[in-house]
């Protein structure tokens, strides 16, 4: 679904903790294009990422932006976690002459993106009917994020939330052992502690204590790698236990927000694991959940293997006219 062809050409961008990806959006071609990638360690602030790409822009300076960043909800200050980065959007609007501006939580920008991804975008994890105009989107990175889709109004609206710092629980006599283990040296197992990058790390390390062995200090990138290769079975062993713990969280986070329209996997870790995440225990302990096991077992479970979801759910956002409400 493109966005109206009267509407300005906006900058969106996806601003993470490590890179910024800046791009232009064309509402009339419902393209992107201009599209550079930053490593934010390059530079001091957003504005002086921003300056850089309008300095190279060929085409005329948008008189609109959404951006998507990775920060936690805020009004017109938007305070980084993973990088000492902050900055005001009605600052923004009023340096770079936007009439129209917003800016997103990255898991929102993800939510706004799933009407306007074809089947090429998405891979199919388990077929289901989808009982409800909400859909859910979840990813694991260097945290876990969230947020959910409303479609049952005139437009979507997309909300974001917090998975990342829910409880999570054991699900085997396995993880049983992996939460004996890590609560000896944390306060609270939640659920990002162990869904996310690091938290493959932690699994990886747990695992081989629980099985008494000395496990290598490795990456995250190099276990996945390592357990898609299925040579190393202590990294196999970690990357399935993550799956699992995956499915359980999708399925509370689906449970706590009525999303049974659809679950979509977003982040950077899910296209390269795709066929793994299949043959893991993902789907059923997504369903495994007492009485609710036959609601959720009727909802559709789906990877995005997309290159740019949360430019695409910036450009599609809808956008605050100035003077812009927080």
């Amino acid at each position: 679904m493109a966005a109206p062809s009267h509407s300005p050409a906006r900058l969106v961008a996806d601003v993470g903790g490590t890179n910024s990806r800046l791009a232009l959006f064309d509402p009339a071609s419902g393209r992107c294009s201009e599209l550079r990638v930053y490593r934010n360690r390059d530079f001091d602030c957003l504005e002086a990422v921003i300056d850089d790409w309008l300095e190279k822009l060929a085409a005329p300076r948008p008189a609109a932006c959404c951006l998507a960043v990775a920060a936690p909800p805020a009004g017109d200050r938007v305070v980084m976690v993973n990088i000492d980065w902050s900055f005001s959007c009605r600052e923004l609007a009023v340096r770079y002459g936007f009439a129209q501006m917003r800016c997103l939580n990255d898991f929102q920008a993800n939510a706004y993106a799933l009407p306007h991804l074809d089947s090429g975008d998405v891979a199919a994890l388990r077929p289901g009917a989808g009982s409800s105009a909400r859909l859910a989107t979840v990813g694991p990175g260097t945290g876990l994020g969230g947020a959910i889709l409303d479609r049952s109004g005139d437009s979507p609206t997309a909300h974001c939330a917090e998975p990342g710092h829910m409880g999570l629980s054991p699900g085997t006599a396995l993880e049983l052992e992996v939460f004996r283990v890590l609560l000896s040296r944390h306060s609270d197992v939640y659920a990002e502690l162990l869904v996310s990058g690091p938290g493959l790390q932690r699994l990886h390390a747990a695992l081989a204590e629980v099985h008494g062995e000395t496990p290598l200090a490795l990456p995250p990138a190099d276990i996945t790698r390592r357990a898609l290769r299925g040579d190393d079975p202590p990294c196999t062993r970690a990357l399935a236990t993550f799956c699992a713990l995956l499915g359980s969280v999708c399925g509370d986070f689906v449970l706590a927000t009525g999303a049974y329209g659809g679950l979509y996997l977003a982040g950077g870790i899910v296209p390269h694991i795709v066929d793994f995440l299949r043959a893991s225990a993902f789907a059923q302990r997504f369903q495994t959940k007492g009485a609710m096991a036959g609601h959720l077992r009727a909802v559709p479970l789906y990877a995005i293997t997309a290159a740019q979801p949360g430019l695409l759910g910036a450009a599609h956002a809808p956008l605050a006219q100035a003077p812009f409400d927080d």
